[in-house]
C-alpha cells in the first residue's frame, strides 16, 4: 500500500531539487544552502524507506534525472571556474632575451590576479 508520507515527501524533495537549481543559477548562496539542508533533512526521512510503491517509482526517477542536472551544473560550473582561475594566473609578461641569447627573467610577476593591489 502507498505511503501519502512518501509521496509527499518525494514531491517536496523535487521541488526543493528545483529551488536549489534556481538559487544556483541567481547565485544565491543563502538560499541554495537552505536549499540543500532541506534537501538532506528529506533524504534522511526517506532512507527508512526499504520498498518504494510503483506508483511513486516515476516520481523517484525524475529527482534522480533532476538531481543528476544539479551536479552536472555544479560540476561545470567548477571547471569554469578553475579554467578562469588558472587563465587569470598565467603570465601575462613573457620572458625576453639578453644580447647573448640567454632567456631573461622579467621582473614583473606578470599575473592578472595576484592577490596584490
Amino acid at each position: 500500500m502507498p505511503s501519502p508520507a512518501t509521496r509527499e515527501y518525494l514531491n517536496r524533495l523535487h521541488q526543493t531539487i528545483l529551488e536549489e537549481r534556481t538559487c544556483a543559477k541567481a547565485l544565491d548562496l543563502e538560499g541554495m544552502i537552505n536549499a540543500m539542508n532541506e534537501k538532506e533533512a528529506i533524504i534522511q526521512l526517506l532512507a527508512e524507506v526499504k520498498i518504494i510503491d510503483d506508483s511513486d517509482k516515476p516520481i523517484a526517477a525524475l529527482i534522480r534525472r533532476e538531481n543528476l542536472r544539479n551536479a552536472y551544473l555544479f560540476k561545470s560550473t567548477l571547471g569554469w571556474i578553475r579554467d578562469t582561475m588558472e587563465f587569470l594566473g598565467q603570465k601575462t609578461v613573457s620572458s625576453t632575451y639578453s644580447p647573448d641569447a640567454y632567456a631573461v627573467h622579467s621582473q614583473i610577476n606578470g599575473r592578472l590576479l595576484s592577490g596584490r593591489i
